[in-house]
C-alpha cells in the first residue's frame, strides 16, 4: 500500500527528540508572537476607537489586530530562510544520518552536530535558501509535466477532475524540496548543487511511487491537522475572549494558527521521516536518467540554472561535524 514504515518514522521522531522539541519551541514561539502582537494591535485599535461610536470602535479594533497580525507574518516571512537553515535542514540532517545507521549525539549536542553537517554541505544561510528556491521551482515544473501528461490521456470526463488533481499535486509535493535536500546530505557530496540536480532527476523518474506515497501522507497529515484544529477551537476562543472587542472570526484564525504550529512542529517531521524512507527506497541503486535530465533541462530554466551552479561550483573550506560536537 505504501513504501514507508510508520513505526520507523515514529522511531526517528523519538531519536531526534531534541529537534522535535526545538521545532516546538520555535513554532509555538511564533504562535505566541502572533497572538501577542495581534492582541497589542487590537488593544491600540480599541483605544483609538474610544474616540468614536461603537461601529468605529469595532472597525478600529479589527484593523489594529489585522495590522499586528500582518506585521508579525511579514517578519516571519523575512526570516524564513533562517528557519529553513536552523530548524528544517538540521532536522533533515540528523534523520538522514540515523536512516543510514550513523551515530548521532543526543541532547543539545544533536542540534550542534546538525548545524555543522548543514554548514559543511550547504555553506551559508543564503546559499541554502537559494538552493531550496531553485529546487521548488523545478518541482513545480515536474508537477506541471505530470499535469500535462494527465490532460492528454483519452479518459472521458478527465477535464472535470483536473482541478482536484492539481490541488492534490500542490499538497502532495509540499515536502519534496526537503527530501531533495536530504538526498544532497546523504550523498555526502561537497557539491550540493550537483547532488540536488541529480536528486531532482531521480525524483522525476520515480514520480509515480513518490506521489502514491505522498497521497497517503497528505491524507494522514491533513486529517491530523483537522483534528488539531477542532481541538484548538477552545483555547482559541479563550484567546479571543481575552482580546478587546468581539470577533468570532478571530477564534477560527487563532485555531488555524495553533493547528499550523502543531503541524509544523510535529506532523511535518513525521511526514518527512516517511518521505525520506520512500525516496531512499525507490531510488536505491538508481542513477539519474539522461532522458529525464534532458526533459527537465528543456522545460525548466531553474533546472538549467541549478546545473550551471553545479558546474561552476568551487570547493571551499568545510567544517568537520565531529569537531563541532
Amino acid at each position: 500500500m505504501w513504501d514507508f514504515s510508520v513505526f520507523k518514522a515514529l522511531g526517528l521522531m523519538a531519536r531526534t527528540a531534541p529537534f522535535v522539541i526545538f521545532r516546538a519551541v520555535v513554532y509555538f514561539g511564533i504562535t505566541a508572537a502572533l497572538i501577542i502582537v495581534t492582541g497589542t494591535g487590537a488593544g491600540v485599535g480599541y483605544g483609538v476607537g474610544l474616540f468614536g461610536d461603537a461601529d468605529f470602535q469595532t472597525t478600529s479594533t479589527f484593523w489594529g489586530g489585522a495590522v499586528g497580525f500582518g506585521l508579525t507574518v511579514g517578519v516571519i516571512s523575512f526570516f524564513r530562510d533562517y528557519l529553513l537553515y536552523l530548524v528544517k535542514a538540521g532536522h533533515i540532517a540528523v534523520m538522514v544520518e540515523l536512516l543510514d545507521g550513523r551515530p548521532v549525539p543526543g541532547g543539545q549536542g544533536q542540534i550542534a552536530y546538525a548545524k555543522a553537517v548543514v554548514t559543511e554541505r550547504f555553506g551559508q544561510t543564503s546559499a541554502l535558501f537559494a538552493l531550496d528556491q531553485l529546487i521548488k521551482g523545478v518541482i513545480n515544473v515536474i508537477t506541471g509535466l505530470l499535469e500535462g501528461l494527465m490532460s492528454i490521456l483519452p479518459i472521458p470526463g478527465l477535464d472535470r477532475v483536473m482541478g482536484a488533481f492539481r490541488a492534490y499535486l500542490r499538497l502532495a509535493v509540499g515536502l519534496v524540496d526537503e527530501v531533495i535536500l536530504g538526498h544532497a546530505i546523504r550523498t555526502r557530496s561537497e557539491n550540493a548543487w550537483e547532488a540536488a540536480h541529480d536528486g531532482l532527476v531521480l525524483y522525476a523518474q520515480n514520480a509515480r511511487p513518490m506521489l502514491v506515497n505522498a497521497a497517503w501522507l497528505t491524507l494522514i497529515s491533513w486529517l491530523l491537522a483537522a483534528v488539531v484544529f477542532l481541538v484548538m477551537l477552545a483555547p482559541a476562543a479563550a484567546v479571543v475572549w481575552l482580546l478587546p472587542g468581539e470577533s468570532s472570526a478571530g477564534m477560527f484564525v487563532f485555531a488555524i494558527v495553533f493547528a499550523w504550529a502543531v503541524k509544523a512542529a510535529l506532523i511535518e517531521p513525521f511526514a518527512l521521516a516517511c518521505m525520506l524512507q520512500v525516496f531512499f527506497k525507490v531510488t536505491e541503486g538508481q542513477v539519474p536518467n539522461a532522458e529525464w535530465r534532458g526533459r527537465l533541462t528543456q522545460a525548466s530554466d531553474k533546472f538549467r540554472k541549478l546545473g550551471e551552479k553545479a558546474v561552476g561550483w568551487r570547493p571551499g573550506p568545510a567544517a568537520d561535524p565531529a569537531d563541532e560536537v
